[in-house]
C-alpha cells in the first residue's frame, strides 16, 4: 500500500508542500484554528494511507489533550513538527516509527 503524506496547518506552512506535490492537507485558519484543529489532526490520522502527518510545532501546542497524546504516540502515521522547538523530538519519532535509533552508535 503507497503511503502519502498529510500537511496540517495555515496556509502559509502548507503552501510550499502543495508545491512539492503533497496533495493532501488540511488548511485552518488563525481565527478558527481552537475550532478546527483537533477535527484535522483527527480526520488525518484516521486515514488509512497516510503514513505521516506534518504540522507546525506551535499548533500541536494548540491541541487539546487527547489530541495531542493521539499524534505524539501515533506510529502510522507518524506525526513530525516543523518549527519551534519541536524538531529535536524528530529522531525519537522516527526511532519510534521504524523500531531503532538511526543515529546510534
Amino acid at each position: 500500500m503507497s503511503r502519502r503524506i498529510a500537511v496540517v496547518g495555515a496556509p502559509s506552512f502548507t503552501t510550499g508542500f502543495r508545491l512539492a506535490g503533497v496533495d493532501e492537507f488540511r488548511e485552518i485558519r488563525d481565527e478558527n484554528k481552537d475550532d478546527e484543529l483537533d477535527g484535522a489532526v483527527e480526520d488525518v490520522l484516521s486515514l488509512d494511507d497516510i503514513g505521516i502527518v506534518v504540522m507546525h510545532q506551535d499548533d500541536l501546542d494548540h491541541l487539546s489533550h487527547e489530541v495531542r497524546e493521539n499524534a505524539e504516540t501515533s506510529v502510522e502515521p507518524v506525526v513530525v513538527t516543523l518549527g519551534g522547538e519541536g524538531e529535536g523530538a524528530l529522531r525519537e519519532k522516527i526511532k519510534r516509527a521504524i523500531g531503532i535509533d538511526l543515529m546510534e552508535q
